[in-house]
């Protein structure tokens, strides 16, 4: 039967007891280790229809991976079909209109190696590897955020393949409603082959992290929160729990420590560039940094290194309307424990030309809120899973108090599916209206699902 799918597809299809089908059915989180039947690693749109024909008629689950960086590991499956997109990976870049075209494999590694070259970029995320397309799906929070807006905000057409395999283009113009939900809907919807994006010129940044010491914690916290309700757009970055690393600018007797740091970035004109982040200096004395003028992408892959693939994940996230001093110390009872020097804590500010885009303007429905968390478990050692789940589910019932019901679906876990409603607020059931108009059988059902 596979010789059926291999006939009718450019790109490698993989089966068990094919030389490359270990290597190739892994995705970057290993807590999910399954063994699909088939991996179709697509090389255009074309493979995918076929792949999604052929699922459909062999009663096949599909999961769809494109940088793999799933935490539920939706990008594969046991016994399934998976639509590999890693081979999709080109980016095309119109400079006179600023516009970029990405492959659905695409990284933002590919994304920004693409458009710095032209001094443009958009949001992307905080690790290189991941995929565009995922990231973008979900919302789209990175350091550019702020200025920019969202990955999807700055979204301005998407080829996308239907379960019943039609190839739709779709924008402001045409198929409205599934772009509509495509923009912070994620992968509900059918496989996306290809995104245009809206670019703006962002070349050099100034930024980087400094780390505090955590006995300042309270007040790097309720400074940054003051700060950034009104800081100029152009600045980003995000206030972060993390294990010092081994890198030459720590001092080496504090390798090892957990501090609380920020990643600043200033995304305008080079020369205030040490005005505005030097204002995170004023918050508590700084124990390490490195800081400096750089080129965007540099920043935006400068903790790739942490997040290898082969790592355990298990994540949890709200949303934050406002930090308040009773949730910094809930985030001060659980964030020294920090489990490796992989896992971290983000704080991620959503405000700025976020909250231009109306709640219903596009899926992402918390446009109100000015705080993203994410309680990033990660760590190498299976062995120690139990304990550190523990330590991520006891955190995230501490801080949950203070934040709202939903989180970005981008940082959820395999088992926040009980929380899709909150997740989407008022904008579900119009979700869940498209959902039934482009894929009624729930074919794409691997996904933080939005039932038909």
């Amino acid at each position: 039967m596979i010789d059926n799918l291999r006939e009718v597809t450019r790109g490698q299809v993989l089966m068990v007891g094919d030389e490359e089908y270990d290597a190739a059915r892994r995705v970057n989180n290993w807590m999910h280790d399954k063994r699909p039947r088939a991996i179709v690693r697509c090389e255009n749109a074309g493979d995918v229809i076929a792949s999604i024909e052929y699922a459909r008629t062999n009663d096949l689950e599909i999961a769809v991976r494109g940088g793999g960086h799933s935490v539920p590991g939706f990008g594969t499956v046991d016994d399934g079909l998976v639509i590999d997109l890693s081979g999709m990976r080109n980016v095309r870049v119109d400079p006179v209109n600023r516009t970029a075209r990405a492959g659905g494999g695409a990284t933002w590694g590919d994304f920004d190696a693409a458009t710095h070259a032209f001094g443009l970029a958009t949001t992307g995320g905080v690790i290189s590897t991941t995929g565009v397309g995922g990231l973008t799906l979900g919302g789209g929070i990175g350091y550019l955020a702020r200025g920019l807006g969202l990955s999807c905000d700055n979204l301005v057409s998407a080829d996308v393949v239907t379960a019943d395999g039609k190839f739709l283009i779709v924008s402001e113009k045409e198929n409205e409603d599934l772009f509509w939900a495509l923009r912070g809907g994620g992968g509900n919807f059918g496989v996306v082959t290809a995104l245009e994006f809206r670019l703006s010129p962002v070349s050099a940044i100034y930024g980087g992290p400094m780390f505090f010491e955590l006995s300042d914690a309270t007040a790097v916290l309720s400074g940054f929160r003051e700060l950034i309700k009104d800081a100029p757009e152009q600045l980003g970055g995000f206030p972060a729990f993390q294990i010092a690393p081994p890198l030459p600018f720590i001092p080496e007797n504090r390798h090892g420590e957990p501090f609380v740091a920020i990643v600043g970035c200033w995304a305008g004109d080079l020369d205030e560039g040490e005005t505005q982040i030097s204002k995170f200096r004023e918050f508590a004395p700084v124990m390490a940094e490195h800081v400096g003028p750089m080129p965007y992408p540099a920043l935006n892959s400068a903790f790739d290194a942490l997040v290898p693939a082969g790592l355990q994940h298990y994540w949890k996230a709200n949303f934050v309307t406002e930090l308040t001093d009773e949730a910094i110390q809930a985030h001060l009872r659980h964030a020294p424990g920090l489990p490796a020097v992989n896992s971290t804590v983000h704080i991620y500010p959503i405000n700025g030309a976020c909250h231009r885009v109306t709640p219903d303007g596009t899926a992402f429905a918390y446009r109100d809120a000015t705080f993203a968390t994410v309680i990033a478990g990660m760590w190498p050692d299976p062995a120690d899973n139990d304990a550190n789940i523990e330590w991520v589910r006891s955190y995230y019932e501490d801080v949950a108090p203070y934040s709202e019901a939903g989180g970005y679906i981008n940082f959820m876990a395999a088992d926040d599916q009980g929380r899709i409603r909150e997740n989407y607020r008022q904008n579900y059931d119009r979700l869940a209206d498209v959902k039934r108009t482009y894929d009624p059988d729930n074919v794409f059902h691997l996904n933080q699902n939005i039932v038909p």
